[in-house]
């Protein structure tokens, strides 16, 4: 076998090669940290500017209201103010909805809409992000805290594990947001979150049966078995007159939402909806004395702002488990729906958010939160869009309804203890027959056979086993579908697109021409310990297979070219299996030449000896200039063979 020898163009090519010495080990290192948790590059508008400047960007970025607030006017505030009464609106029924999902006192879910707004307008750096409480969080929350302690047994403690459980989601979202690893929730794919909020959806809706047919006894499970049967065996509690009420508000809710549909213009009719039924309930249960006919009503609720609530954190070592199981859970779960939430509005007016100031304005408002009385808030789609859709121009928004809701616990909270029951289970209901996404998930059965998978695992885990089973399964395939993508990465043979210059896969573009003796393969991804076998495996089988193509042909395979301009980085193993590679090629007087190795890759190349066992003279920049060097070593060898 007679060696390459480079021509002077080629030595020219070659010399333009950076073969220069690898970076020092703490360059390289500070350049993968700075892309792994600063790819946004945070602190780029800090370069040339002085010390007071830097300082002033420095608290600007973290505390984001001195940001806005120095240039706020009358103007924008005439907007907020509209959007903050509008959101307040919808705040005070969802609220207590939402606090009876979760099986603590009314009063509370009316204190999560005012201390938390508050801190996410000076931390937050959403526009249009209203906060509030979320119907699966409180699920979730009740969930956890139930496998310990029943709400009936001990209120209190149940109240107090529902704070630490607060308490320990915002520490981890906080600490999440400072340490900038928001990669952890991009775990919780699109699919997932699909099909867990439409399971979720699915049995918040049935346990809201409970209310709309004024059931006094009921299942503490919330698998769909469980609460189906619940309301069979004791549909003999079933009070027609409650199920009446309930269905009138569901149909006058849904008709609301219509309403929003059809003429987006009028948003405020669906806004206000809730709080029309709930003042309407209060009216009707004062009236008739709805409880003398099997109408619940919310009972007695205390005037005031938050108390301070550190007294009652419970760390408990007998009880301690649910908490942190749920503060895990909600933390993941509140930053995916919120920051998701926050991103697709900002993007409808071509502005960016900051998913890790997200998360530290999360877990901080969460943290003050627990210690005033508030149990777990983020940023509801319903509020949101509704904040959005009355025209809020800054975070001044949640400071409105903030206020909104301060005058209500001061002046107006006694009053909404007349709500029936049974017009929050409507409110529920109608909330959460909004979030079961029929289209979405036919569009992932369309689309992504896998993706709908993963759908429906998280669908059917959380709608018949439990909502942290069907989060773990549906995680756990998108999972083994990244490992996959790993393990078992795409690569591609080359050809010739006529009359181009440009090669492209062969697969795609059938009329691409191969290429005499030669075969261009391309490598699509890192290559690692866990993939190393398999593309070992499968370069020699794309010879293999070449092979016996052009023998067919009278033709042979002298060079494999392996482009790496896709191989974003590699480990020794992956070095190791080049140089099998190589051997094994070698044995079959095959040549193998290197195309456009990246920078991590030609220094890991350097390092390991790679390129001085290959020789610098079969590294090339561009396909064609390698095509070129194999075709003037083929007429070369010829030209000696021939003397």
């Amino acid at each position: 076998m007679i060696p390459m020898e480079p021509s002077k163009g080629e030595e020219a090519d070659a010399g333009k090669v950076n073969f220069a010495a690898p970076r020092p080990f703490a360059t390289a290192f500070k350049s993968d940290l700075k892309e792994t948790l600063f790819p946004d590059d945070p602190f780029h508008d800090f370069t040339g500017k002085t010390l007071p400047v830097k300082a002033k960007k420095a608290v600007q970025y973290f505390v984001p209201v001195f940001q806005w607030l120095p240039v706020y006017n009358r103007k924008l505030f005439m907007y907020d103010l509209l959007a903050g009464i509008t959101i307040a609106s919808l705040a005070i029924p969802q609220g207590i909805s939402y606090a009876k999902l979760a099986n603590i006192p009314p009063v509370i879910g009316l204190y999560s809409s005012f201390v938390p707004p508050l801190i996410y307008a000076i931390f937050g750096n959403s526009k249009h992000l209203a906060v509030g409480t979320v119907a699966s969080s409180s699920l979730i929350i009740a969930d956890a805290i139930e496998k310990k302690v029943h709400e009936a047994d001990n209120p209190q403690l149940y109240l107090n594990l529902i704070f630490t459980a607060t308490l320990i989601s915002g520490v981890i979202q906080l600490i999440l947001g400072v340490f900038r690893l928001g990669i952890l929730v991009d775990f919780l794919s699109h699919s997932t979150i699909t099909g867990f909020m439409g399971g979720t959806a699915t049995i918040i809706c049935l346990q809201q049966l409970k209310g709309i047919f004024g059931l006094k006894h009921f299942t503490t499970h919330t698998d769909v078995v469980s609460v189906t049967s619940a309301i069979f065996k004791y549909k003999h509690e079933i009070r027609w007159e409650c199920t009446l009420v309930g269905i009138i508000f569901l149909i006058f809710l849904q008709l609301a939402k219509k309403v929003k549909q059809r003429k987006p213009k009028l948003f405020w009719v669906s806004a206000i909806a809730p709080m029309v039924a709930v003042a309407v309930g209060c009216i009707f249960a004062f009236v008739v004395n709805a409880e003398e006919h099997g109408i619940a009503i919310v009972g007695p609720l205390k005037k005031g702002i938050n108390p301070p609530s550190l007294k009652n954190l419970d760390f408990d070592p007998k009880y301690i488990s649910a908490p942190i199981e749920a503060g895990v859970i909600t933390a993941l779960i509140a930053l995916a729906e919120g920051i998701a939430i926050g991103r697709s509005f900002a993007l409808m007016v071509n502005q960016q958010i900051d998913g890790n100031k997200e998360m530290i304005a999360f877990g901080l408002m969460n943290i003050v939160g627990s210690l005033t009385s508030c149990y777990l808030t983020t940023g509801p789609f319903s509020k949101t869009a509704v904040n959005y859709n009355a025209g809020c121009k800054s975070q001044m928004s949640n400071v409105v309804m903030a206020v909104c809701m301060m005058l209500t616990l001061f002046f107006l909270a006694p009053l909404f203890s007349y709500t029936p029951l049974v017009a929050l289970s409507a409110i529920i209901m109608s909330a959460m027959l909004g979030l079961i996404e029929y289209d979405k998930a036919y569009h992932l059965f369309k689309t992504d056979k896998f993706d709908f998978v993963i759908c429906m695992a998280a669908f059917l885990g959380v709608a018949f086993i439990s909502m942290d089973v069907g989060l773990m399964l549906s995680v756990g395939l998108a999972l083994i579908r990244a490992l996959l993508y790993v393990a078992r990465p795409s690569s591609s043979k080359l050809g010739n697109i006529a009359d181009t210059g440009l090669y492209r896969d062969v697969e795609q573009y059938p009329g691409a021409i191969s290429i005499p003796k030669t075969l261009v393969l391309q490598l699509g991804s890192p290559i690692y310990f866990a993939n190393s076998g398999y593309i070992r495996e499968r370069v020699l089988r794309w010879v293999r297979d070449e092979k016996a193509n052009k023998d067919s042909h009278g033709d042979d395979v002298e060079y494999v070219l392996l482009d790496l301009g896709g191989v974003t980085s590699i480990d020794i193993t992956g070095v190791e299996t080049l140089v099998e590679i190589r051997r094994c090629l070698e044995v079959q007087e095959i040549k193998v030449v290197i195309v456009n190795p990246r920078l991590e890759v030609m220094e890991k190349l350097i390092v390991t000896n790679f390129i001085d066992k290959i020789g610098k003279e079969r590294v090339f920049l561009s396909i064609k200039d390698a095509i070129e060097g194999c075709k003037f070593s083929l007429a070369r060898e010829k030209g000696n063979e021939e003397h």
